[in-house]
C-alpha cells in the first residue's frame, strides 16, 4: 500500500491501480502530442514536436488593459520589440522565479493566431507524459475549448467531464481529484462559443455537482472548485478579457519566430541553399511579409508560394503585398474549374459570415448553412487541401477551420468582392472601410486591406476568373484611391485610421509613402502642409521606426486638428510627448513593451477628466511603464482643471504609492486642488514607494493653514528623495511657511531648491526659514522668495537693514558654513 499526501490530506490507495491510471493517461497524451503538422493534415507532413518548438517569453506583471488591436498590428509592435524579457521555458511556467512572486496557480498565455500556443501546450504535456518534467503533478488534463463547444448545451459534473474527454481516466473517483495535484489546460479560449460569467454564477465546490461547462470553468478558475488545482489558459489577446486580472497569477506570451528563427525555418525547409537565400532576401525586402513571418503558419504559406514561383518558369512579379501572396496561395498552380470556384465562394461565405461574428472554428451545421456538404470529398481535397482543414474529435464529430485567420479574412474579402462586383467598387470599398473604422478592436482591418487589394486587375487575373474584372478599370481604381486619401475619420480612433494607409499600400499606391519619406528627410516640419492621410502614414512610420523619437510635439506640424489627432499613435515610439489627447492611445504607449515614453506634458489641455486621469494613473502602475515626468495644467481660467476633483488626486496618489512607479517629476502647475484633493495627494507623497524628486506648484484653495500642515507632514514622513519643491503663487502666508519649515528641519531632508514666490509672505517667514536652515544647513542651494511683501519696519528689503529678519537669509548666502547659494528676493 502507498500513502500519497497533498495539501495535508492523506489518501490510501492501491499503488498498482494508481500507477495503471497514470501510465495509461501518459501513453494517451504522448500519442496525441508527439507529432504536429504544418498547414492541413492532408497537405502537411508529420513532424516531431521537439524539433520545431519555439520558446515562451515571460511578460512581467499583468495588465488590466487588453490588447484588442488587430493581430497584424500586434505583430507589427512585436517585430519592434527588443526581446529583453526573461525567457522562460514552457515547462517552468508554474514555477516561482523570484522572491517577489507568490504561488502560481493560474497562468494565462497570450499569442496571436497561429503563433504556437497549442504547440506550447503539447510540449508541456509531452514532457510530462515522457516523465521528463513536472513530475510533481499527478495528472495533466488538456481540455480543448473547440471540443468543449460540442457539449456547451449539456450538463456535466467535473468528474463526468474528465471521463468523457479522457477515457483513460474512467477509474478515477471524486476523492482522487481532491487529493491529487492536477493541472487543467484550457487551450484556445478565443475559440470557445460560451461566455464566462465571473460576476453572476452558481458557486460549485463539489466535483460531482452537475452544471454547465462555463459554470464549471469559472469555478475552477476562481478556486471554488478544487482550489489546489493548477489552471493554464491559452487565448488570442482579444479574448483574454474574459478572465479577470484578479484571477491570474502569471501572464506569458508566445511571440513566434525571431528574425534569426525565420531564416532558420526557410534554410531547414529547403535543401536548395540558393533557393532559401532568394526567398529570405525577398521576404526582407517586403515589410508586410517580413512582419507576418513572425507566425510559423505564415512562413509555411510564404514558403509554398515562393517555392512554386521561383522553381517554375514564371516571369510574373513576385508577391509584394499580402493580397498578392494570398491570391497566389489560393489558386496555385492549376486552373480553377467551375466546381472549384463554386466551392471557394461557399467557403468565402462561411469565412465572411463568421468573421463578423468573431468565430474561427466551425461545425457541421455552420458548413451546411453555407451550402457546403460535409460528406462531399471535395471539401477535403483539391483547392481546399491547403486552406481548410478538418479535425476529428470526440463524439465522432468534426471541427473545421481555415489554416490561419488571415486565410479566412482573405476568402471573406473574395466572397464580398464577388457578391458586389456588379455594383460600384468605390461604394463597396467605402462602406467596408467605414465599418472597419467603427470597430473597436479592428477585427475587420485585414479584411478591408484585402478587399482594396482585390480591386486591382493584377490580383483578379491571378485568381483565374474567380472575380468579375469589369470594375478594375484605371479610372475606377483612381476613384478608390482618391476616396481613401480624402476619407474623414474624425469620429474614429487614430489607430483605426492607420489602416487607410495600409489599404493604399495594398493597392500599390506608393505616393503617400514616398511623400512622407521625403518629408522626414527634409526635416522642415512647419513648412509643408500635411493632409490627414499623410498624418496617418507618418504616425505609422514613426511608430515602426527603429529610432526612438526624442520629442513629439503635435503643434509643430502644419496640419489640421484632425491631422494632429491622427499623429497620436506615434507616441508609442517617443520619449517626450507634448500637447496630446486620445488617452487610450497614450495609456497604450505607457504600457507597451518596451515603453519608451519618459515625459508626458499635458499642460494647456482642456480634455482631461477624472476617468482619463484614472486611465493614465493606472498605466503608470503598469510594470512596463517607465514614465518619469508628468506635467499638467495650463493658464486656462475659463474652467477648472481636472485636479479640482478629488477622485483624480486619488488616482495620482495610487500611482505614487505603487512600487512599480518610476515617476520622479510631478508638475501640477495652475491646477486647483481643494482641501480633500490635497490630502489625498499627500497620502501618495508619504508612501515609502514614492520616489518623487520634483513637485511642481499647485493652486490650493482655503483653508490653507491646515493643508500646509498635511503637506509638511507627508514630506517629513518620506523626505529623502525630494530635491525641488515649487509652491509659488499659493496663498501660503506666514503660518503656512512655518509649518513647512518643520520639513526643512528634518535631518533626512535633502531639498535643494525651494520656490515660494508670490505667496503673500512677510519678514516673519524669513525668520522661520532662517531658523530652519540653520538647524539643517547642508542641502538647500536655492531659495526663491520673489514677489512677496518682504519689508521690515516700513523699510524695503533692498535697503538691507542690519538685524532685520530678511537680512538673516542674506547672511546665510554669504556664510560658507551654509549651503545656500542663491536667494531670489
Amino acid at each position: 500500500m502507498i500513502y500519497y499526501r497533498w495539501k495535508s490530506l492523506v489518501y490510501l490507495c492501491s499503488g498498482s491501480d494508481l500507477q495503471e491510471v497514470i501510465e495509461g493517461h501518459k501513453m494517451s497524451l504522448k500519442r496525441r502530442c508527439e507529432h504536429v503538422t504544418e498547414g492541413t493534415h492532408e497537405a502537411g507532413s508529420g513532424t516531431l514536436l521537439n524539433k520545431i518548438y519555439t520558446e515562451l517569453y515571460i511578460t512581467e506583471g499583468q495588465s488590466e488593459e487588453v490588447d484588442t488591436q488587430h493581430e497584424v498590428r500586434q505583430l507589427e509592435r512585436t517585430s519592434k520589440k527588443n526581446i529583453q524579457d526573461t525567457p522562460i521555458k514552457c515547462q517552468d511556467i508554474f514555477k516561482v522565479l523570484s522572491e517577489q512572486q507568490r504561488h502560481i496557480r493560474v497562468v494565462l498565455t497570450n499569442g496571436v493566431a497561429g503563433v504556437g500556443k497549442t504547440f506550447s501546450v503539447q510540449k508541456f504535456s509531452l514532457d510530462w507524459a515522457e516523465g521528463l518534467e513536472n513530475q510533481d503533478i499527478s495528472l495533466v488534463l488538456p481540455l480543448s475549448c473547440r471540443e468543449l463547444n460540442l457539449i456547451r448545451d449539456e450538463q456535466h459534473s467535473l468528474l463526468s467531464l474528465l471521463h468523457v474527454f479522457h477515457p483513460t481516466l474512467q477509474k478515477i473517483r471524486a476523492e482522487d481529484l481532491t487529493v491529487w495535484k492536477l493541472l487543467f489546460i484550457f487551450d484556445g479560449l478565443d475559440e470557445s462559443r460560451f461566455s464566462l460569467g465571473f460576476n453572476k454564477h452558481q458557486v460549485i465546490s463539489d466535483v460531482t455537482q452537475v452544471s454547465s461547462v462555463e459554470v464549471l470553468l469559472v469555478n475552477l478558475i476562481q478556486g471554488n472548485l478544487l482550489p489546489s488545482a493548477l489552471i493554464w489558459i491559452t487565448s488570442r489577446p482579444a479574448a483574454a478579457y474574459q478572465i479577470p486580472p484578479s484571477c491570474v497569477d502569471r501572464i506569458t506570451e508566445v511571440r513566434g519566430f525571431t528574425d534569426s528563427q525565420k531564416e532558420e525555418y526557410f534554410r531547414r525547409r529547403f535543401s536548395d541553399e540558393d533557393l532559401s537565400k532568394r526567398i529570405i532576401s525577398h521576404i526582407k525586402a517586403s515589410r508586410s511579409l517580413h512582419i507576418m513571418c513572425l507566425i510559423p503558419v505564415f512562413c509555411w504559406i510564404t514558403a509554398i508560394v515562393l517555392e512554386d514561383m521561383m522553381t517554375r518558369d514564371q516571369r510574373g512579379e513576385l508577391p509584394q503585398t499580402l493580397t498578392d501572396l494570398y491570391s497566389h496561395f489560393l489558386r496555385r498552380p492549376e486552373e480553377l474549374t467551375e466546381a472549384d470556384k463554386e466551392l471557394l465562394l461557399k467557403l468565402g461565405r462561411l469565412a465572411f459570415e463568421h468573421l463578423e461574428k468573431g468565430n474561427i472554428m466551425f461545425y457541421s451545421e455552420d458548413l451546411e448553412q453555407c451550402g457546403l456538404d460535409v460528406s462531399e470529398v471535395s471539401v477535403y481535397s483539391g483547392v481546399c487541401t491547403e486552406i481548410f482543414k478538418r479535425e476529428s474529435v470526440i463524439f465522432q464529430k468534426s471541427v473545421y477551420c481555415f489554416v490561419h485567420l488571415s486565410v479566412q479574412e482573405f476568402l471573406a474579402a473574395v466572397y464580398m468582392f464577388h457578391c458586389y462586383s456588379r455594383k460600384d467598387t468605390v461604394v463597396i470599398s467605402q462602406r467596408a472601410l467605414m465599418k472597419s473604422l467603427e470597430s473597436k478592436n479592428g477585427h475587420l482591418d485585414l479584411f478591408v486591406r484585402f478587399l482594396h487589394g482585390l480591386s486591382l486587375e493584377s490580383n483578379q487575373r491571378i485568381l483565374g476568373g474567380l472575380l468579375d474584372q469589369r470594375n478594375s478599370h484605371p479610372e475606377t481604381i483612381q476613384k478608390v484611391l482618391n476616396n481613401l486619401k480624402e476619407v474623414n475619420s474624425d469620429e474614429f480612433s487614430p489607430d483605426r485610421s492607420i489602416n487607410i494607409f495600409h489599404c493604399l499600400m495594398e493597392m500599390k499606391d506608393q505616393s503617400v509613402h514616398q511623400e512622407i519619406q521625403e518629408f522626414l528627410k527634409s526635416g522642415k516640419k512647419s513648412l509643408r502642409r500635411l493632409s490627414e492621410i499623410h498624418c496617418s502614414a507618418l504616425a505609422y512610420l514613426l511608430q515602426m521606426s527603429e529610432e526612438v523619437l526624442d520629442e513629439l510635439n503635435l503643434q509643430q506640424y502644419n496640419t489640421s486638428e484632425e491631422g494632429r489627432r491622427r499623429l497620436i499613435p506615434a507616441v508609442r515610439n517617443c520619449r517626450n510627448v507634448l500637447s496630446t489627447s486620445h488617452w487610450e492611445v497614450v495609456a497604450s504607449a505607457m504600457t507597451s513593451n518596451p515603453s519608451h515614453l519618459r515625459e508626458l506634458d499635458l499642460r494647456w489641455n482642456q480634455s482631461l477628466r477624472d476617468a482619463r486621469i484614472k486611465l493614465l494613473s493606472s498605466a503608470m502602475m503598469h510594470p512596463n511603464c517607465r514614465l518619469e515626468t508628468l506635467r499638467s495644467g495650463g493658464l486656462c481660467w475659463s474652467f477648472l482643471n481636472f485636479f479640482t476633483f478629488s477622485t483624480s488626486c486619488d488616482s495620482v496618489a495610487s500611482a505614487l504609492k505603487s512600487n512599480l512607479s518610476h515617476l520622479r517629476v510631478l508638475d501640477l502647475s495652475h491646477n486647483t486642488l481643494q482641501d480633500s484633493g490635497v490630502k489625498r495627494l499627500c497620502s501618495g507623497l508619504e508612501s515609502p514607494n514614492c520616489k518623487l524628486e520634483r513637485l511642481g506648484s499647485v493652486f490650493i484653495f482655503l483653508p490653507i493653514y491646515q493643508l500646509c500642515g498635511s503637506l509638511a507632514s507627508a514630506l517629513r514622513s518620506n523626505p529623502s528623495h525630494l530635491r525641488e519643491l515649487d509652491l509659488s503663487r499659493n496663498q501660503l502666508q506666514d503660518p503656512g511657511v512655518k509649518l513647512l519649515c518643520g520639513f526643512l528641519q528634518d535631518p533626512l531632508c535633502e531639498l535643494e531648491t525651494l520656490r515660494l514666490s508670490c505667496c503673500s509672505l512677510s519678514e516673519i517667514s524669513c525668520g522661520s526659514l532662517a531658523s530652519a536652515l540653520r538647524s539643517n544647513p547642508s542641502h538647500l542651494r536655492e531659495l526663491d522668495l520673489g514677489q512677496n511683501q518682504l519689508q521690515d519696519s516700513g523699510v524695503k528689503l533692498q535697503n538691507h537693514l542690519q538685524g532685520s529678519r530678511v537680512k538673516l537669509l542674506s547672511d546665510l548666502v554669504e556664510n560658507p558654513d551654509y549651503g545656500l547659494e542663491t536667494l531670489f528676493q
